[in-house]
């Protein structure tokens, strides 16, 4: 059984790829603060799935209870990337660096990576890969891989804001939203406002 949302990704590609497919899928790449958050998903295909999607399509207390479906009756793991690592090596290494990790915490050697977007992982030998763009709104496995990295990282950021109250990270979860970056501006970054970021970078103090 293959897990497609929509007809727009030719699926047939899948068919003489190596499973598990693995799905792969990150959050928070835009934003000004916090860490880079990445999901990996293989489906247990006993267990229904017809209802993940792309995880921006749903409200929060839906992708809630879809992760918890996920993380119940699936394999999955979750890896991260700091706020230095994003400011050292920049964002689109450390996003590689996040799903890197989120790879090797679930312990599968071989198999079929399916990421979202345009990049596949660099320095990865013993997988099959395919970037996919828009493939968290096309195939059942990143939908899923998205929805875990986005709970996660909610979650985080709310702890956060808890911490940092003024910054409202609660609401936007780091984006760039007009109220954080004029929270920026009134305030000054925090340490989990990533230093070489516009809209951050401008606020550091001298």
């Amino acid at each position: 059984m293959f897990t497609q949302l929509n007809k727009k990704f030719d699926i047939s590609i899948l068919e003489k790829m190596p499973r598990p497919f693995i799905g792969i899928d990150e959050v928070g790449r835009g934003c000004l603060a916090g860490p880079v958050c990445a999901g990996v998903v293989i489906l247990n295909e006993e267990n229904p799935f017809s209802h993940y999607q792309d995880s921006k399509t749903l409200s929060e207390d839906k992708r809630k209870k879809l992760a918890e479906d996920i993380m119940a009756h699936h394999q999955f793991a979750i890896g991260w990337a700091t706020v230095n690592e994003v400011d050292d090596i920049n964002i689109r290494q450390a996003t590689f660096l996040a799903m890197s990790r989120a790879l090797k915490k679930l312990n599968i050697k071989s198999g079929t990576l399916l990421i979202d977007g345009r990049d596949t992982l660099p320095n990865i030998s013993h997988y099959e890969q395919l970037a996919i763009v828009k493939g968290d709104q096309q195939l059942r496995c990143i939908s899923a891989a998205s929805i875990i990295a986005k709970v996660a990282r909610d979650e985080l950021m709310m702890a956060l804001a808890k911490d940092f109250p003024e910054y409202g990270f609660e609401k936007h979860k780091g984006y760039g939203t007009e109220f954080h970056r004029k929270a920026i501006r009134k305030y000054k970054p925090t340490e989990h406002h990533r230093k070489t970021f516009g809209g951050v970078k401008e606020y550091l103090s001298t």
